[in-house]
């Protein structure tokens, strides 16, 4: 891993996250407090971020600082654990009917592989 600050990596590594979540850029944008293009052009790599502006996108896609801005630390995919969590998030934030069709799809998928 690189020891300096890459934006376009870092944009990269904050896009994946976010995709991985479920999250649209205006809802990652909306999360964080900052306006929808300005949220973009942190994905793109065109800009660079404050220090408030990278603690947001810490906390709210569970990145560690070193994982955001050097590629070191804790990506969100360390264990089990963290993908549980973004399926039951996922899940969680669903309407019900989508909840109920999830849930029914993960006993069918479960139970074909006990046969």
């Amino acid at each position: 891993m690189s020891q300096t600050y890459d934006r376009l990596a870092a944009g990269e590594r904050i896009r994946a996250r976010r995709k991985l979540l479920g999250l649209t850029q205006e809802e990652m944008a909306e999360r964080i407090g900052r306006v929808p293009k300005y949220y973009a052009d942190i994905e793109r790599g065109s800009c660079g971020m404050s220090v408030e502006t990278l603690v947001s996108l810490s906390r709210a896609l569970d990145l560690s600082l070193d994982y955001i801005i050097l590629g070191e630390g804790k990506d969100g995919n360390e264990s089990r654990k963290d993908e549980v969590t973004v399926i039951l998030d996922l899940i969680e934030r669903s309407p019900d009917r989508r909840r109920d069709y999830a849930l029914r799809l993960l006993k069918l998928f479960l139970a074909a592989l006990n046969e």
